[in-house]
């Protein structure tokens, strides 16, 4: 699955999840905590592949999942440059410590597992938007 069609259909699912939210009177600090970790497992299991296992995708106690994916993280399916002969298909805008680029078969992909910046409750506060799509406008540098 490439990036862009990963991007679609989870913004798709993501606003079907807070659309239904809404339509139940839920709060923004509501909507927040529903998407902690340990709940969305139990309460939308086909949000997120890794809820089957259910295995988190970054080693911290407390994971938020309703970003899901990093505003600061930017992708081009066909390749944003070429390094070392290898397509670059993404990275981090800001070039956080915690991530890395490794080489996945023949392209180069950021490496987000030791970065969990955008699953703590704090960041979703001060990124907060009801439309996911709006926080991660800028995630696909291909358009």
């Amino acid at each position: 699955m490439s990036y862009e069609d990963w991007y679609i259909k989870h913004g798709k699912k993501h606003r079907a999840i807070v659309d239904r939210l809404i339509g139940q009177g839920y709060t923004k600090d509501r909507i927040i905590e529903y998407f902690d970790f340990d709940d969305m497992v139990v309460n939308e299991p086909d949000f997120c592949v890794l809820y089957t296992q259910p295995k988190k995708c970054h080693a911290v106690e407390k994971l938020n999942c309703f970003l899901c994916a990093c505003p600061l993280f930017r992708f081009d399916d066909s390749g944003v440059e070429v390094r070392d002969g290898h397509q670059v298909r993404s990275y981090c805008e800001v070039n956080s410590k915690h991530g890395t680029q490794k080489l996945f078969g023949d392209v180069i992909h950021q490496d987000c597992k030791n970065c969990a910046v955008p699953h703590s409750q704090k960041y979703v506060q001060k990124n907060f938007d009801i439309d996911w799509f709006n926080v991660m406008r800028n995630c696909n540098v291909s358009k």
